[in-house]
């Protein structure tokens, strides 16, 4: 989870100023927070999350302290594959996130057996990723999205509306999934190229290639 900071400091001589940070993940807002009180001078501070819900320090730090033991700060990647020829689909999926401290990844795809476009496929990655999701027992806490399919990203994010019938069935199964866990979902439209990882993924299920890993990782590795 991301939250920003408004903060009241006072100088040594009695001046008061307010300032807010920009966005920053719930650890780091913490610890700003507690390096600011060892100053002696930070009269107030409040946090604010994505849903402009406001948190006391105290607050944060139990938060953190609940969620340790669930997967958090998690981003998903997907991409759908699709052989026009054959009308055949091929799902990736690659999920990043946190769990006691640790950083983990997981890879996973499946052939989609016959779909009627490359958008249906791409909706049905997602779908993939959202049960892999629902199988780590991912909830409660926002997650981001990640995609190269502008259809999918700015559909879902109700920018554009969803005409077609077949992908209004695929994106209510979705939000279904995304009520069913209980996640705020933020959706970002990336590069085929930063999407390259579940875009291979997903070349290898069409090709007959399964893959289902999970494995952890450096803290440091570029995601």
């Amino acid at each position: 989870m991301n939250v920003r900071l408004e903060i009241v400091y006072r100088t040594a001589k009695g001046l008061e100023t307010g300032f807010s940070s920009g966005d920053m993940r719930v650890e780091e807002a913490i610890s700003l927070a507690e390096d600011l009180e060892r100053t002696g001078r930070l009269k107030s501070v409040v946090f604010f999350d994505g849903r402009d819900r406001t948190w006391t320090l105290k607050e944060l730090r139990r938060f953190v302290r609940e969620v340790e033991d669930e997967p958090h700060h998690v981003v998903v990647y997907f991409d759908g594959g699709f052989d026009k020829q054959s009308g055949e689909a091929g799902l990736g999926a690659a999920v990043y996130y946190e769990q006691n401290g640790r950083s983990w990844r997981v890879r996973r795809n499946e052939h989609g057996g016959t779909v009627a476009s490359n958008n249906e496929a791409e909706y049905a990655a997602l779908l993939l990723a959202a049960e892999e999701l629902e199988a780590l027992g991912a909830g409660r806490l926002p997650i981001t999205v990640r995609g190269d399919s502008q259809v999918v990203i700015n559909q879902l994010a109700g920018e554009w509306p969803v005409m077609d019938e077949g992908l209004n069935s695929w994106a209510d199964r979705i939000e279904a999934k995304w009520q069913a866990l209980g996640v705020e979902v933020n959706y970002e439209l990336v590069t085929r190229k930063e999407n390259r990882e579940a875009d291979h993924l997903a070349g290898q299920a069409l090709k007959g290639v399964g893959v289902r890993s999970r494995v952890e990782i450096d803290n440091s590795e570029d995601k």
